[in-house]
């Protein structure tokens, strides 16, 4: 069997753990140290790519639509949010480690075909509740898998945005009619039930890991009302 190669270690902010980077002839792997393990792998996104399609499923002929990825990853949210706006449109990524932001534009790139090199992509290295919470109305899709679902698994502060608080002040960043998705690894009641009190019209998809099989994983679909 072919070994694992790293590549690289990057420390999570805030006493976060350790990521590491890894590759395996052409399958790459980001593992958290600890017991989560591995967090993604080039080879397992389609759930990912299923949050944008369906974040974004409104602005498919939507001139100049503004879109927030909250998490950069492997890519592939960045990359198939992409593919569905305009070519007028813009997508803003938000990621808190800058590894993972050169990770992407090394060897990582090519799995998602380079959405980096895509001139509507603007990257903001840092957190991104400072994009979150501007209470200006700013994007028409907010996309965010930046945890293992509704709760700071990897970022302590991450809790905010899934909190009643920080909700609503997504709520009020995003432009009449925008949609707000959120990736996790299984359902959360009771999250539904915040989306809801927030002010949201709230559905649920189940998504598989790869297309048609493995894990199913959950996506939020919240639409403001106004």
């Amino acid at each position: 069997m072919v070994p694992w190669v790293k590549l690289g270690t990057a420390q999570i902010p805030n006493n976060g753990g350790e990521l590491t980077f890894s590759q395996r002839d052409e399958e790459f792997s980001i593992r958290l140290s600890g017991i989560r393990g591995e967090l993604m792998n080039s080879r397992v996104y389609n759930s990912e790519k299923e949050l944008s399609q369906m974040g974004c499923a409104h602005l498919k002929s939507t001139p100049d639509a503004h879109v927030l990825v909250g998490g950069l990853g492997m890519g592939y949210t960045l990359a198939a949010a992409l593919k569905e706006v305009t070519s007028s449109s813009q997508v803003t990524v938000a990621e808190l480690i800058p590894e993972v932001v050169e990770w992407n534009q090394g060897p990582l790139g090519k799995c998602a075909k380079n959405p980096l090199q895509d001139p509507r992509t603007t990257v903001k290295v840092g957190d991104v509740k400072h994009l979150l919470n501007t209470r200006k109305p700013t994007y028409d899709a907010i996309l965010l898998d930046v945890d293992n679902g509704p709760e700071g698994l990897t970022h302590s502060d991450n809790n905010w945005i899934y909190s009643l608080e920080g909700l609503q002040d997504i709520y009020e960043v995003l432009k009449p009619k925008g949609m707000l998705a959120i990736w996790s690894a299984g359902p959360d009641y009771l999250f539904t039930v915040r989306l809801k009190k927030a002010g949201y019209n709230v559905t649920t998809h189940i998504a598989r890991a790869r297309k048609g099989k493995g894990s199913k994983h959950t996506i939020f679909l919240a639409k403001k009302t106004t």
